[in-house]
């Protein structure tokens, strides 16, 4: 049984090894990461001890095989990721600056990574609980998009639940369409992820108090959870402001895949049956952990190190 499922871009991640360094210039470079948003935040999933599948492709090709043995080995069920000699896996070149701000250059046209279909209804989908979307997925092809929507209906109709991260890219945002499409994710999510110019977005709404009221205009929508990077976040239902969470202070030395596995770890929270306040300190916890490695999905992080990091900060 898939308890979590995914369906997104696999890529590898290829680093510069300190911040402001330009793409432009001429210099050194770490990796290949195994990474891609969604396969960051399927990692955690299972890492956490919860079965975790993911619907996506890589390329026939050695970093194709870097990915597959990272998630081979933590426990991520591979049935439905392609393995295609029809191009290369996707990859993405990243630099970071000292305020914060990042820079991608993706290569991931005609890449077996935007070429996964959604699949068919089997038993073992049959029983996921939840179902998360990336709006990057959602940017990377449009007729991927199409897919991850068609899968998103399907699982919907039995009963799994959909939880969705804008978590906009603009270098991918090369379709006008795409905005349509993050708008529909957004109207069949009973749980939200987004970062406050995300929900401005989707809402059209500037104000953020008013803007948390429209998104609750969706029938849908259950729980919002608004990250603020280093602020932390708050979590709101459809009784207003639930809780605000901070975060766990530690040495940072790559913010890459923080928030996914922030996503990932309040998920299984909610699976396990754990309150919403639990299941924040669950993603705040995995979200500093992962923080605190180098490398998009390096972090140490199991049930022991996130209870760990809980109660170090009680």
């Amino acid at each position: 049984m898939a308890e979590i499922i995914t369906m997104g871009e696999l890529l590898v991640e290829i680093m510069r090894p300190a911040a402001d360094i330009p793409l432009y210039d001429s210099d050194y470079f770490r990796g290949p990461f195994p990474s891609g948003a969604p396969g960051i935040f399927i990692s955690t999933v299972a890492r956490l001890g919860h079965s975790a599948a993911i619907i996506s492709g890589v390329g026939k090709d050695d970093f194709g095989e870097n990915i597959l043995r990272r998630l081979r080995k933590d426990g991520v069920d591979l049935r439905r990721v392609l393995v295609s000699d029809q191009g290369n896996t996707g990859v993405a070149f990243v630099t970071y600056f000292a305020d914060g701000e990042r820079k991608f250059l993706f290569y991931m046209d005609n890449s077996p990574c935007v070429m996964a279909k959604a699949p068919e209804l089997t038993e073992d989908l049959a029983e996921a609980k939840y179902m998360h979307v990336m709006g990057c997925s959602l940017m990377s092809s449009v007729p991927f998009a199409e897919e991850i929507i068609k899968t998103i209906d399907l699982l919907r109709g039995q009963g799994t639940k959909i939880s969705f991260d804008p978590n906009v890219r603009l270098e991918m945002m090369r379709d006008p369409v795409v905005l349509t499409m993050l708008q529909d994710v957004f109207r069949k999510s009973s749980i939200l992820m987004p970062g406050l110019g995300e929900l401005k977005m989707l809402t059209g709404q500037e104000d953020p108090e008013e803007a948390v009221k429209k998104a609750f205009e969706s029938e849908c929508l259950e729980v919002l959870v608004l990250k603020n990077g280093s602020k932390g976040s708050r979590i709101y239902t459809r009784n207003g402001l639930e809780l605000e969470m901070g975060i766990y202070q530690v040495e940072q030395l790559d913010a890459t895949g923080a928030g996914d596995s922030y996503d990932a770890a309040f998920l299984c929270g909610l699976a396990e049956g754990r309150s919403l306040e639990e299941a924040a300190k669950m993603g705040a916890a995995a979200g500093a952990l992962n923080a605190a490695a180098f490398g998009p999905m390096e972090g140490d992080i199991s049930p022991e190190t996130v209870y760990e990091m809980i109660q170090k900060h009680a």
